[in-house]
Parts: structure tokens; C-alpha cells; sequence
């Protein structure tokens, strides 16, 4: 393949020049590590050397689709299914639609809503310490808002407060562990309840429960009016600090549950996941169903049950509620649901609660310090947005490598450390809010089941990346290095996913994305990046990315080869929304490599790179005729037929290749066009004409001649096997013949071909050449 020449560093939509090859002071921290790196990557490591890069096989543009369909994220479902073809094929449609949701997630809340925090019902910060009581008024709107959870579970955690006056409740953040412990102790009657610091130490956690001389209470001054029984003090400890050197310990509780037994008094400890404790009993909160918490939440913000149940069925509150959300996040969509009761709040807030919800969790975790989610968190969870539905394992890997990139823009001077041990899964997907499955994943080698990771919600992975990319600028040269080394893996799977990745940060910032990442790839001279580039474009249009086209438009007409190239391999992708102009740039740049050199048309004349894009152009027109645009592109192929020798062979030429793919592409499955003709045929529409007009074209052309009866050759092989295609096949071969010529042709193929390895002639060839018209 050979590099084009130095004047090509000058691209159509590079606005910074950071992305040509003589560097730039534009882009400021990320110039050296981010842009210079392209030519160095591509000299070092077995991926990246000359050597490599030879021996790399170019992937055909249907294979390269497959890999598509097949790879992209969940958010970004290209092709619609396995199966390939629009409404002129297979059914199943192969082009790009469905962006505009996707995109209006990237591009984030339109509405400014503020979160309001329901004293008892936020978690308590990581970094609150204070000590207090909690106001009574509080803990009954507890009792009247989250009477929500089963009652045998709630008598099962009483009974054991009240047996060993320490109860430790164990979960995730935001799971409403703080509020459940603060129900039990409203439940248990106990008045006052103190909150306790969260850095108490665990090795004096029962000095705080000695009451001092001159402020020591007795019973009767606790004692409820009308000389009742006194009520129990209570004591909560939310999210206790602990360390591998400081744990939470048996004999810490045992001393504890003394002195709380002496005063008459409980204590409920909450701890999150990963909390260190030694020969602790614990308790594992399950929060209750976010749609009772939310009902009872309205029963005490409206003025009837008719007017809660009539909230509840509003489609917005359907929809906030399945999405998964915190209990928190429910608490203040109640408070909010009950202001648009008043009139306060419009319909449209409603609406956009739930994404400003996600919005505000994404921005917490990369907001947080390192002492509450640590870096390599962070990069786990940017490598869960990248690879969300994918397999847990490869997402783990690989987060682990951006988190060393992370760790040198951070700190160059240190090296950078992975621990090879020590992760807990469950753990780290509670923190990112996903969840753990198993599934199928596509391969080369077929399904493979595997433990797939995802978020709960599907849109966490889109604003997650438009966090990152947008609101923390300074991580941009360690993701960029990460994406580079994405592109150079050899799992169709990793490169698929910097792809989708990509257009993200194009969805959000194209001239940044397209500078910094696309560009690189799409002007290296290795096929791989370059291909990614073109997935990249691909998905960037479908999630709705503004002037992907007009880019294209702009490449398939500029002096760099590469660009070309990669404007082709996209035309193929996303032409059939707009075939008439995609097929107007494929006829160009026919034209144009017939000029080029001077070598008109001869492939004797051609460089490796010409002979390359010759075949490109062929495979995008295939492409294009077995999408749901087929119909269309057909007529456009005819009609354009004859325009110049260089269209012509680019029409016959992608004519003869669309042929050759198969449903499923399996090795004698039904020929895609032969099914296409069958169904036209018996609808009496234009394709019934249209195809046999191209094989009759494709079958008189001296250089298409010897390919084209290839195809029968194989189609008549498929039809010995298959009655479909057979009857498919008697119909159309009669329309292939209006000459003697072209009787001659085919009587003489259907005579004459072997079977299979060199068998006899099959069955199936003679009844066919009954069917043939005498000329």
C-alpha cells in the first residue's frame, strides 16, 4: 500500500492543525501525548511495525459490516439484526435510522431542574462527621412515607435489634440503608435518636454510649407523659469509616451491646460494600420496590388516593420508574411529582427528572475524591460506557489499561501500578449501578456464551462518555491514547467499540473528536485504523452527529487516497439514506481513479492502493444494492449504465459482487439477489426487470464475463441442494437470454460445469438448460 504524498497532511475539516503531522501548540497538554503518538505507535510494538502492517489482512467491506451489526452497543443498533437487507432483500433493514433518541441523551437535559434533598432520606456525604439528633418530625414522616417494606422482613430486623441491641445493615449507596435504619429505630419506639460520626473509631465505638454525670438522664426524665414506660434511646452510625487497619471487629459490637443494654438504648450501623469487618454478623439490605416507595411517598404529598394513582400512571412516572433508579432519586421525584400537582413544575420537568437524575449520579462519581471512588474505579466505570453489554472480563482488562494511562497524566514521573488481585466483582458493578449476565457473544467461530457486565439503565454509558469527554478535559490525552490502542487490538469486538466510543465524543464534540481521534486513524496507512474510522463516521450519523455526510462529501473529492478510501467504505454504510448522492461520489471517484496516473481504466497501471479502492467501490455498490434502499439504487445503476467506461465497470463490477453473498452468509445458503429477483417477480415490481438487464450487462462484458458465470456456477451449485433456488433460478434464466450470444453462453456453462470438486455435472444443471429459450 503505498503512503501518499506529503502535501495530503493538509485535510478538508481539520480546523486544528494539532492533527497533521508538523504538531501544533492548539492543542496545548494533549498535542504530544495525543496527536504525536499516531506515528510513533505505528513504529513500535509488533502492532504498530512495518512489519505488522504487512502481514495485517484487509477485511472485505461485508465481513467488515458483519462485524458492525454484530459488535455495536446496544444504544447503537446498526442493521437492526443479523440478518441483511432491507425491504428489496431480506427483510431485515441494513441501514441507519432510530439516532435521534440516542443524540438527545448525549446532548444531555434541556430543562435546568434542581435535586431537593429530603432531610432523613439522603445518604449521609462521605465527608460528614457531624453528630446530632435527628428531628422527630423527621422520623415520622419516615413512618408515614417508607411503610413499604415487607412486614416479615422489617419483624425479622426488629427482633434482632431488640435481642442484641446492635444490628449491622450492609449495602450499596443510595440503597436507602441510612432510612431503613432510622425506620427500625422509629419502629422500636426509641426517642431521642442521636446520629453518631462516621469516623468514630471501631475501637472506642462503646465509649460513645457512656452518658456523662452532669447530663445523664434517668429513666422517669424519659419517661412518657402520664408516668409510661420510658423510651429506649437511639443511635445510628451511617456508613462507618473503616480500614484494613481500623476494622469493624466482634468484640467492638459485644462491648458496645454492654453499655447500650445498661442505658436501654439501640445502635444500627449502615457500611457499604466494601467495608472491613472481622467476624461481624451482618444483615444485607434488599431496598423495597421503587414503585411502593414512590406510592407512599404521594400518599403523603396529595390530598387523595385518587389523585397519587392518577400520578402513578402517567407515562413519565412509568418511564422513571423503569429505569432502575435510587430510592433517594425516587424520594425527590415524589417531591417534585407533588409540586406539578400545585402547578408548580410544568409537564416537560416531569419529563426530564428521570435523565437529570443520571445526569447528577455520573457527574458524583467523577466528582468524588479518591478516598470515595478511587481511579481505578473511574476507569472502570469509562470502560463499562464503552463496552456496556459486553463481556465482563474484556471490560475489566481493558479498564485496567486506561487506568494506567490515567495514572501517568496524573503523575509522569511514577510508573503505574495495576493490582492483580483484590477486585470483587459484585462490588464494583454495585458502585457503577450494573449489573452481571450471562449471554451469547457473537465470534468468527460462532456464539460463545460469556458473563456479560451492563448498566441498569441504557443510557449511563452516552452520558457518562459526554461527562467525561466535556467536563473533564484533563483526562482527554489518557482516553485518547487508550482509544489508539483499542484501534490496534485484534478482537473485531474492542476496535468496534473505540468506534462506537468515538462517535460518541463526536455526538458531543466533533471538531475535537474529528482532530484529535478520527482523523489519525483515518490518514494512517494501516487498514485497521482506517476502518475504524469509517465505523466511527458510521455510528457518529447514526446517533444523529451533524455534517457526517458533507465530510464524506468533502474526502471522496480531496487528494488524500486514504480519505477517499475511508468516504467509500462509509458511502457503503450510510448511503442508503441518501443513494442518490452516495451513488453521485462512488461514480466520482470512479471516475476519478480511471484518470488517475493515466492509466484509464488499465490494472496493469495501477498501484496496490488503486487496485484496492477499485475493489472498494465495487464492494460499496454491493452494499448499496442489497440494502433497504435497493430498489432505488437498482434504478440508479441502470439508468447510469452507460454514462462512461468507468461507471460501467463500477455498475457491472458491484452488480457481479452483490451476487455472490448468501443468506447468513453460509456457504450454500439462498443467493441475497436471487431471492430479491424471486419476490420481484412474483410482485411484478422494477426489479423483475432491473436484475436480469445488469446480468445480461455483466455477462457481455469481456472483463466481467469470466466472474459473472463464476456466480451462476455457484448459484447453480446452491440450487442442487435447494428446490427454492432452483425454482428461483428456472425463473430467472429465461430473462437472461435475448441473443443467440447469450444463449450460446449459458447453455454452454450448464452443459459443460463440473460438480463440486470435480464431480459429475449436477443433476440439477440439466433440468435448468431445458429452461433456457432456443435462439
Amino acid at each position: 500500500m503505498s503512503a501518499p504524498d506529503a502535501s495530503e497532511a493538509a485535510r478538508p475539516g481539520s480546523e486544528d492543525t494539532s492533527a497533521s503531522d508538523e504538531g501544533s501548540d492548539g492543542a496545548a497538554k494533549d498535542s504530544k501525548d495525543s496527536r504525536s503518538s499516531k506515528e510513533s505507535k505505528e513504529a513500535e510494538g509488533s502492532e504498530g511495525s512495518e512489519g505488522a502492517e504487512e502481514r495485517e489482512q484487509p477485511q472485505t467491506a461485508w465481513s467488515a459490516r458483519r462485524d458492525l451489526i454484530d459488535h455495536s452497543p446496544r444504544t447503537m443498533q446498526f442493521g437492526g439484526s443479523a440478518g441483511f437487507g432491507g425491504s428489496a432483500v431480506a427483510g431485515n433493514q441494513h441501514g441507519v435510522s432510530g439516532g435521534q433518541v440516542a443524540g438527545d441523551v448525549i446532548m444531555g437535559s434541556k430543562t435546568e431542574i434542581h435535586q431537593w434533598s429530603i432531610p432523613g432520606l439522603s445518604a449521609p456525604s462521605a465527608t460528614a462527621s457531624a453528630s446530632g439528633e435527628v428531628p422527630r418530625n423527621t422520623l415520622d414522616r419516615l413512618a408515614a412515607s417508607l411503610a413499604v417494606a415487607a412486614d416479615a422482613t422489617v419483624e425479622a430486623l426488629l427482633t434482632r435489634l431488640r435481642r442484641d441491641r446492635v444490628l449491622v445493615l450492609s449495602g450499596a449507596r443510595f440503597t436507602g440503608r441510612h432510612t431503613a435504619a432510622l425506620m427500625l429505630l422509629h419502629r422500636l419506639g426509641a426517642a431521642p435518636v442521636h446520629t453518631l460520626d462516621r469516623d468514630t473509631n471501631p475501637s472506642t465505638l462503646a465509649d460513645r454510649f457512656t452518658v456523662p454525670d452532669a447530663t445523664a438522664e434517668t429513666a422517669a426524665d424519659r419517661s412518657a407523659p402520664g408516668g409510661a414506660p420510658a423510651h429506649p434511646r437511639g443511635y445510628v452510625l451511617a456508613d462507618l469509616a473503616t480500614r484494613r487497619d481500623r476494622p469493624l471487629r466482634e468484640h467492638h459490637l459485644l462491648a458496645a451491646r454492654d453499655r447500650l443494654t445498661a442505658q436501654d438504648a439501640y445502635l444500627v450501623v449502615t457500611v457499604g460494600p466494601t467495608a472491613v469487618l472481622e467476624d461481624v454478623p451482618v444483615v444485607h439490605w434488599q431496598p423495597p420496590d421503587t414503585a411502593d416507595v414512590l406510592a407512599a411517598h404521594l400518599r403523603t404529598r396529595v390530598d387523595t388516593e385518587a389523585t397519587a394513582a392518577k400520578l402513578l400512571e402517567l407515562p413519565d412516572v412509568t418511564e422513571f420508574l423503569s429505569r432502575s433508579h435510587q430510592l433517594r432519586e425516587v424520594a425527590n421525584f415524589a417531591q417534585l411529582l407533588g409540586r406539578y400537582t400545585a402547578g408548580e413544575v410544568t409537564e416537560s420537568a416531569v419529563a426530564q427528572f428521570s435523565l437529570i437524575s443520571l445526569e447528577n449520579q455520573v457527574q458524583e462519581w467523577f466528582e468524588e475524591d479518591e478516598a470515595s471512588v478511587h481511579l481505578r474505579d473511574k476507569a472502570f466505570l469509562v470502560a463499562l460506557a464503552a463496552f456496556d453489554d459486553g463481556p465482563y472480563a474484556l471490560t475489566a482488562e481493558l479498564s485496567d489499561l486506561l487506568y494506567r494511562f490515567l495514572q501517568q497524566t496524573q503523575n509522569p514521573a511514577s510508573v503505574p501500578e495495576v493490582p492483580v488481585f483484590g477486585t470483587h466483582i459484585g462490588k464494583r458493578l454495585q458502585l457503577a449501578r450494573a449489573e452481571r449476565y450471562e449471554d451469547d457473544e457473537h465470534t468468527e467461530w460462532g456464539p460463545v456464551t460469556q458473563q456479560k457486565a451492563r448498566f441498569t439503565d441504557d443510557r449511563a454509558s452516552l452520558v457518562l462518555l459526554r461527562e467525561v469527554w466535556t467536563g473533564h478535559p484533563s483526562a482527554r490525552p489518557a482516553l485518547i491514547d487508550w482509544l489508539r490502542r483499542l484501534a490496534d487490538d485484534g478482537r473485531p469486538l474492542v476496535r468496534t467499540r473505540a468506534a462506537s466510543t468515538v462517535a460518541v465524543l463526536a455526538r458531543t464534540d466533533l471538531p475535537s473528536a474529528m482532530a484529535l481521534v478520527i482523523e489519525p486513524w483515518a490518514t494512517s496507512n494501516r487498514f485497521r485504523h482506517r476502518l475504524v474510522a469509517v465505523n466511527a463516521l458510521t455510528l457518529a450519523h447514526l446517533i444523529d452527529t451533524p455534517n457526517i455526510p458533507r465530510i464524506l462529501d468533502e474526502w471522496s473529492k480531496g487528494e488524500d487516497r486514504r480519505l477517499r478510501w475511508v468516504a467509500v467504505r462509509a458511502y457503503a454504510l450510510i448511503g442508503a439514506e441518501r443513494p442518490e448522492q452516495a451513488l453521485a461520489a462512488l461514480r466520482t471517484a470512479a471516475r476519478g481513479l480511471y484518470g488517475s496516473n493515466g492509466h484509464n481504466g488499465n490494472a496493469a497501471a495501477q498501484d496496490a492502493f488503486d487496485r484496492e479502492m477499485a475493489g472498494e467501490l465495487r464492494e460499496a455498490v454491493a452494499l448499496l444494492l442489497l440494502s433497504e434502499a435497493g430498489d432505488h439504487v437498482l434504478a440508479e445503476l441502470r439508468r447510469h449504465l452507460h454514462d462512461d467506461r468507468a461507471v460501467h465497470d463500477l455498475t457491472v463490477g458491484g452488480f457481479v459482487s452483490a451476487c455472490r453473498h448468501t443468506q447468513d452468509d453460509e456457504r450454500y445458503g439462498h443467493p441475497l439477489v436471487l431471492g430479491w429477483y424471486a419476490r420481484s417477480a412474483t410482485e411484478g415490481s422494477a426489479a423483475a426487470q432491473g436484475i436480469p438487464f445488469l446480468w445480461r450487462a455483466a455477462l457481455g462484458d469481456p472483463n466481467e464475463t469470466r466472474h459473472a458465470l463464476d456466480v451462476l456456477r455457484e448459484w447453480v451449485l446452491v440450487a442442487d441442494r435447494s428446490t427454492a433456488t432452483e425454482w428461483a433460478l428456472a425463473a430467472l434464466l429465461p430473462a437472461l437470454v435475448t441473443t443467440p450470444a447469450e444463449y450460446q453462453r449459458l447453455d454452454h456453462l450448464l452443459r459443460t460445469m463440473p460438480g463440486e470438486d470435480g464431480a459429475q455435472p449436477p443433476a440439477v444443471a440439466a433440468r435448468l438448460v431445458t429452461t433456457l429459450p432456443v435462439r
